[in-house]
């Protein structure tokens, strides 16, 4: 493993996690739970095999992840978070909301799947009216779904669709996520494309936990 080789924390935090696609082979384990290799490569899309093999096993010698042998009918190796991989989430939550002000430009070439919209609202918000009756949300974007559930003031989302959602909103995922992350209003958002059917007032009781409403209107202008 390289490393920076300097007696600082975060310098010591990057000799581990700092190579490209760690962090994101984490954010897989954290999202799905145990994956298989193949669970892993679809959740990557762009990472070669033989870079997917390195970076697991330099994670299982840090001591990030374990590795384990299913039994039938799954019968194959299944890679796991260990203790001091889990405690990576409020790292990744913290990047995942410093990242939003730079999700104002959509490029063409981006992958995109559905635990990345389904995870966006339940890591990057909460319930602004925690006594308020429950209430559903559907999310689709680029052919993916994730439905989002507001009840006893927790936002909890999941991969799929609702029966009956009290609010659908469908479009680009430059305009879904950006519309329920608090990046841009409703207006900006159905101007790039976004189809709101339903409770719209609902939009209001999912707050952003970033509070900065600078970088909101920096975003909203995008």
């Amino acid at each position: 493993m390289r490393s920076y080789g300097q007696y600082c924390s975060i310098a010591r935090a990057l000799d581990v996690v700092g190579d490209r696609w760690t962090l994101l082979i984490a954010r897989e384990l954290l999202l799905q739970g145990p994956c298989r290799f193949t669970d892993l490569k679809r959740g990557l899309p762009g990472i070669a095999p033989n870079l997917l093999s390195t970076r697991l096993k330099e994670l299982e010698e840090a001591g990030l992840i374990t590795r384990e042998d299913a039994p039938p009918p799954i019968a194959t190796v299944l890679y796991t978070l260990s203790e001091t991989g889990t405690a990576l989430e409020p790292v990744l939550k913290a990047l995942g909301l410093w990242g939003l002000r730079f999700m104002t430009e959509e490029r063409p070439d981006d992958a995109f799947q559905a635990r990345w919209l389904a995870y966006a609202p339940e890591w990057f918000t909460t319930d602004a009216d925690p006594d308020a009756p429950p209430a559903v949300i559907q999310l689709v974007a680029a052919d993916e779904a994730a439905v989002v559930e507001l009840r006893d003031g927790q936002v909890r989302t999941r991969l799929g669709r609702a029966t009956e959602p009290d609010l659908l909103l469908e479009g680009p995922p430059r305009a879904v996520l950006g519309l329920i992350n608090g990046l841009i209003d409703l207006e900006r958002a159905t101007s790039i494309g976004l189809t709101a059917t339903g409770r719209t007032d609902l939009l209001t009781r999912l707050r952003p936990d970033d509070q900065d409403r600078g970088r909101t209107r920096d975003a909203s202008r995008a």
